[in-house]
């Protein structure tokens, strides 16, 4: 995004890192630094530190890092230009936009503008006559009027251009309906509603934008519930139903179910708290927007095989988030909704205070996966009930719950006991090689963390990770360091050091936060892990033989690559008859 870099030094400036990041952590100093709980994963012991005077932020733990805008990114879920305009606001500032990235904020703030009426639009039409079939089924499935009015339920009529031809009457373009995900185009090039005769929930986010739509058919046709598809507003991987009202919940957990309605009724019957993924799987982002909002979840999926399945994919991806995860089982009911209509509020709040914890029920679902009553059986089922309780973490859990596997095996606990440290040994032992072979890993260990970021000259990589650090710690130095960028062997780092000659030739600061509109989050993250590890005292003599070392490899690199140039000139010649 091409911002007036005066424009983002003034924002950098009104904007210091410590006072925005303490708007979302609780800091605390320790010398230069501010330490804190990082809000991007779970952790008890501070390893999320602010440094105020190079403006930027690092975690220690899961190794995300940057200047403000970065944080602003990350933590509200923004993209570059919009956590721009977040933090100009915060600090009263007018952006001045670019033609070429303002329409594209213009277009995004149309398309939410437009399902906004959309929204309007479905909920009207709900009331008018035409939504009767709709309105039946909410009386039969229980669903108030303040219901439908708290999550802004409508319909969609049985007509091709009903939403269509209202707004364009409103200054909408068909291609703007197509762009939001409510019309389609035909073949011949005609356009018309995506979402006809279905009861309409729209999708709001965490900001209160609607951002699309799901619709329940209201007759045969399939499928049976359709989604919004992906736009420039819209990614179901990185939404879930309801979170704008959940995220406000003061019952401390989230209760994370499969369906539109089953998180309906859950709000409807008082717990306030409960969410849905968007017609898809669990994913990692949606464990990582969980986290934002709550330190735990209740998996409430339909008890079904598929639920099941469901249930054993998310539980590792929600423990990876730092999340502590309880399974909260059904008898009499397929689904929360059915449940609570079955059995009421005070059942199912029975019911979610003695919900499992993960391993109750991953050990529960192995046991009925088995006939214990088959010896062959139960002896399989005691061998992976004990790989199974070697994972958990203390030796208490696995004493209970190996305690447990074997009364309902019928063995002795001594037995079972000794059956779990076999299994813990065999399993520390496997840890312990693969850290012994990590730890022989030198070059290995040098390598960045981020995905898609690698040193293919790991000797001129640590001399300029080095020379970066040196930089932007004592910016004065620039001028003394006689090296091109091309001349680096990392493009990442070299970049970084021609944007940061270019922001002292410019008369800007020389920072990290400066380089934020040039560089993607995780090429940030890694930027910032440089600037932190290699916090060392500078001199000149120091960056004079960091430079030395990366002209020397630079050198050797093109000598060696027109060496072999040569040698595939000469082979050619040779092939052809040249002569030597």
């Amino acid at each position: 995004m091409a911002f007036p870099p005066a424009f983002l030094d003034e924002l950098a400036a009104r904007n210091p890192i410590e006072d925005v990041v303490g708007q979302y952590v609780s800091l605390t100093r320790r010398g230069s630094n501010l330490f804190g709980l990082c809000p991007f994963h779970s952790e008890k012991t501070p390893s999320f530190s602010v440094a105020p005077d190079k403006g930027i932020y690092y975690c220690f733990g899961c190794h995300k890092g940057g200047g403000p805008i970065n944080f602003i990114m990350e933590v509200e879920g923004l993209d570059y230009p919009d956590a721009v305009r977040f933090l100009a606001k915060r600090a009263g500032m007018e952006v001045p936009e670019d033609r070429e990235h303002s329409s594209v904020y213009r277009k995004q703030e149309r398309l939410r503008a437009l399902c906004k009426e959309a929204a309007r639009f479905y909920r009207q039409e709900l009331f008018a006559p035409g939504g009767q079939e709709a309105r039946d089924y909410l009386i039969r499935r229980g669903v108030s009027s303040q219901t439908v009015s708290r999550f802004g339920l409508g319909y969609s009529p049985n007509a091709w251009s009903a939403l269509l031809d209202t707004m364009e009457k409103m200054g909408y373009t068909k291609e703007e309906l197509r762009d939001a995900g409510l019309a389609l185009q035909s073949k011949k090039g005609g356009y018309y509603d995506r979402f006809r005769n279905r009861l309409m929930f729209p999708i709001i986010d965490v900001r209160g934008n609607v951002i699309g739509f799901g619709g329940r058919v209201m007759d045969d046709s399939t499928p049976k519930y359709l989604n919004s598809p992906e736009t420039i507003i819209f990614n179901k991987r990185k939404n879930l139903f309801a979170l704008n009202v959940a995220k406000k919940s003061t019952r401390g957990q989230l209760i994370l179910t499969e369906g539109y309605m089953d998180a309906i009724a859950l709000h409807q019957y008082g717990f306030d708290c409960a969410v849905a993924s968007l017609g898809t799987a669990l994913t990692q982002e949606h464990t990582q927007l969980l986290a934002k909002y709550t330190k735990a979840v209740v998996l409430t999926y339909d008890g079904d095989e598929a639920g099941q399945n469901a249930t054993r994919r998310a539980i590792p991806m929600l423990e990876q988030a730092g999340l502590q995860v309880k399974i909260l089982r059904m008898q009499g009911a397929k689904d929360p909704d059915e449940f609570l209509h079955k059995f009421g509020a005070d059942k199912f709040q029975a019911l979610l205070q003695k919900s499992e914890n993960q391993a109750e029920y991953r050990l529960q679902t192995l046991k009925n996966r088995y006939d214990l009553q088959d010896d062959a059986q139960r002896v399989s089922f005691l061998k992976e009930a004990a790989e199974l309780i070697s994972t958990f973490t203390t030796p208490v859990e696995r004493e209970v719950y190996g305690t447990r596997a074997a009364e309902a095996a019928g063995i002795s606990q001594a037995a079972m006991e000794q059956e779990i440290k076999r299994a813990y040994r065999r399993r520390t032992a496997q840890a312990k090689k693969r850290q012994e072979r990590a730890d022989l890993d030198v070059a290995g260990q040098q390598q960045p963390r981020e995905k898609g970021i690698r040193y293919a000259n790991l000797k001129s990589a640590m001399a300029e990770e080095q020379l970066l650090a040196q930089v932007l710690k004592e910016p004065t130095l620039l001028p003394t360091v006689k090296l091109l960028p091309e001349q680096f062997s990392s493009p990442l780092l070299g970049r970084a050091f021609g944007l940061l000659r270019q922001c002292q030739l410019e008369g800007r600061p020389v920072s990290l936060p400066s380089l934020e509109g040039d560089f993607t989050p995780e090429e940030m993250n890694h930027l910032s892990s440089v600037v932190r590890r290699r916090d060392t005292l500078v001199s000149e003599q120091a960056m004079a033989d960091c430079a030395d070392v990366i002209r020397n490899e630079y050198e050797r690199t093109v000598r060696t690559g027109d060496d072999a140039l040569r040698a595939m000139q000469q082979k050619l010649r040779t092939k052809k008859g040249y002569g030597g």
